[in-house]
């Protein structure tokens, strides 16, 4: 059993983030966190295996909570769990060693499977007798999505933001991507034109009024 953390400053949305986790097997909900301050607190106390940690918080950015958990030593895995989607405050997750970034709203199908995929890394790495490319590449890659060489002015970073916001909002368009991901409409058409030649990701056209909208899936099956 593993044992979460969660840390939102309003008590509402604190409540269901706690009660999708009893939701999921294998996790439970051990604390509630309103502040950076009393995530500290709370993470030193009760040594979780994961904290799902806000963004914005009254007292410190969840930025800073994760760095200072970091300065400390501490390990212990993280998700944010944000309606934040500036490209600097994902990058900023990233470099601080969170396992993973999930955009709010959401439904509980969403961070259902960023815990499970959280679970099986764990698993992975506590089973393994030694490490091979293999293991390597199923702990480092994006589970649900491959992630094919990207063609020269195409980013991996912003590339894998991409796939990200698609499989955060289960379907897209160019302009819905542009602004989960913080980069233009023109760049996110690229990204997602691309991924859909290498057969990542599949296209829906949408019908009304004038040309069909292309929309963006990652590929089923």
């Amino acid at each position: 059993m593993r044992d979460v953390l969660i840390v939102d400053d309003d008590f509402m949305v604190a409540e269901i983030h706690r009660r999708f986790v009893e939701r999921v097997d294998g996790f439970r909900p051990v604390g509630v966190a309103r502040t950076g301050a009393e995530a500290l607190s709370a993470a030193a106390e009760l040594r979780p295996h994961l904290i799902l940690l806000d963004v914005y918080l009254p007292d410190m950015t969840g930025l800073d909570v994760l760095q200072r958990l970091r300065s400390a030593g501490d390990s212990v895995g993280v998700i944010v769990i944000t309606a934040a989607r500036e490209l600097d405050t994902v990058k900023g997750a990233l470099d601080g060693g969170a396992a993973d970034y999930l955009i709010k709203p959401f439904e509980f199908g969403q961070l259902k499977a960023k815990l499970e995929a959280f679970a099986t890394r764990a698993d992975a790495l506590e089973s393994a007798s030694g490490v091979d490319q293999s293991l390597i590449d199923s702990l480092f890659g994006h589970a649900g999505a491959p992630a094919p060489m990207l063609p020269k002015g195409l980013g991996a970073e912003t590339g894998r933001l991409v796939l990200d916001a698609v499989r955060s909002a289960g379907e897209v368009s160019a302009a819905e991507c542009a602004d989960l991901v913080g980069i233009s409409r023109v760049s996110a058409r690229r990204y997602l034109e691309h991924y859909l030649s290498t057969g990542a990701l599949e296209l829906r056209l949408q019908y009304g009024v004038g040309r069909p909208e292309r929309r963006y899936h990652l590929r089923r099956g």
